[in-house]
């Protein structure tokens, strides 16, 4: 208890630290960015996907523009005004209609297609391993057009051609919002990771390492906790907030919980020379994946997540980021 109380007053203090580095405007920016999805094919299916991607609860915040960016066209005639804001074309059909759609008509369109096709029926297709790229079309086929079916593949790869505009889409699309905030997490994880290794070279080379290891250890304590305010923000704002810093307090204990790991990757990297770059950047992507879920779930069930569920899932975390810090930092020494 005692210790958990020390780490939320260092989270406090640090919360002061970098709220004059905290950019709420450019939050806020991103967050009404403009976009469109263009939708086609099955008329019913049309319907109902809109259904779904507009659906929310009641005590959710949704824009009163969200409906204005699912754009139902028509294939055989482009729409008279493409625009940057369009994103991507999504096909809707039934077994055997991409073949007759002549989706390659599309193609200089020079965005994303996306085929999802409905088969409650069909044997299980695996789906595509990447999102299309510009003016490529990719299939997915799916028993039913609901949250559990399209959350595996198709949602994480329509959000991932939606780079900048996440937290748009997000707040405008509530079907989206889990998807949104796992994005916006993985890669503020990666840039906490980044963050960590660099100073935990400079800790290990011997001159900078006595002349400047205090000095980044505080620094990168600041700029690690300044991400992960920012990821509280857009997710925040993903799920219809307003971005506010001063929210942040109702969510202090996630950043309690992550600066007392942060201090533990700085122990354990003094103690293991050779291995110190790998841990502290492993721990630094954990803990900043856990603030992250435990952000999109309090939003998502209006609760925070208890110690159990938080401590597992940074544990299972933690095992997989020393994986991805040991082949990053591997990558980069073959680079040298």
């Amino acid at each position: 208890m005692a210790s958990m109380k020390a780490a939320t007053m260092n989270a406090s203090d640090l919360l002061t630290l970098v709220r004059k580095g905290i950019n709420v405007g450019a939050v806020h920016a991103e967050a009404r960015k403009p976009f469109r999805f263009l939708l086609c094919g099955d008329p019913a299916l049309v319907a109902d996907l809109r259904a779904l991607l507009l659906y929310a609860r009641p005590e959710s915040n949704v824009p009163l523009d969200a409906a204005s960016t699912l754009e139902t066209f028509d294939p055989g005639r482009r729409p008279a005004v493409l625009g940057p804001d369009v994103r991507c074309v999504i096909f809707l059909g039934r077994p055997g209609d991409v073949t007759g759609a002549r989706l390659e008509q599309l193609e200089p369109m020079k965005v994303p297609i996306f085929a999802l096709t409905v088969d409650p029926s069909g044997p299980v297709v695996v789906p595509p391993t990447m999102a299309p790229l510009a003016g490529q079309v990719a299939e997915y086929v799916v028993p039913r057009l609901d949250r559990e079916a399209l959350r595996g593949r198709f949602f994480p790869h329509l959000i991932d051609r939606c780079r900048g505009i996440e937290v748009a889409v997000g707040r405008r699309l509530p079907a989206l919002r889990e998807t949104v905030a796992a994005k916006l997490t993985r890669d503020a994880a990666s840039s906490a990771l980044k963050m960590a290794a660099a100073s935990a070279v400079v800790d290990h080379v011997p001159v900078l390492g006595i002349l400047l290891g205090a000095v980044v250890s505080a620094g990168d304590m600041v700029a690690i906790t300044g991400i992960q305010i920012v990821l509280m923000l857009q997710i925040g704002a993903t799920y219809g907030k307003d971005p506010d810093v001063q929210r942040i307090w109702e969510l202090l204990p996630v950043v309690g919980g992550g600066l007392g790991w942060r201090a533990l990757s700085r122990e354990l990297s003094g103690f293991i020379p050779v291995a110190g770059v790998a841990i502290k950047g492993a721990i630094a992507y954990a803990g900043t994946i856990v603030v992250g879920e435990g952000v999109g779930f309090y939003y998502e069930h209006g609760r925070h997540m208890t110690s159990a569920q938080a401590g597992q899932r940074y544990e299972d975390t933690k095992r997989a980021a020393m994986t991805f810090a040991r082949d990053v930092f591997s990558r980069l020494r073959k680079n040298d």
